[in-house]
């Protein structure tokens, strides 16, 4: 398979992320496009997509700054740029363990500047 991009909007703030070939990444990438409204937790965008899968064996309580996940809980994507209120000193920690699905191309502090309500636009790159 090829490598897989994926385009995320939010107002003004527009990042990439390559996605992964994990079973996730696949629901994800068949998923799409998908719009939502933003919800912001710390350093740490989330909202629900029409996605549902298991916690994978290999799920990480903590992430890299980055990081394009899966929050089985809460059927959310969470992209993060930078600790939530769980984190610990340099850590970046999600409520609990997430699907890592691919990592946001650039700077992903970018995304700071979006606001909770924000419409969100993930899709396929260059569709």
């Amino acid at each position: 398979m090829g490598e897989r991009q994926i385009e995320i909007s939010a107002g003004d703030v527009i990042v990439t992320a390559v996605l992964n070939d994990s079973d996730t990444a696949d629901e994800l990438w068949a998923s799409l496009p998908i719009t939502a409204r933003a919800q912001t937790w710390g350093d740490e965008i989330y909202f629900s997509i029409p996605v549902s899968v298991e916690e994978a064996a290999d799920s990480q309580e903590t992430v890299e700054m980055g990081a394009v996940a899966y929050w089985p809980p809460g059927s959310a994507l969470c992209l993060f740029w930078g600790p939530t209120p769980t984190s610990a000193p340099g850590e970046i920690r999600p409520a609990s363990a997430v699907n890592v699905m691919g990592l946001i191309d650039g700077d992903p502090t970018v995304l700071g500047g979006v606001a909770d309500g924000t419409e969100v636009v993930v899709a396929r790159m260059g569709e």
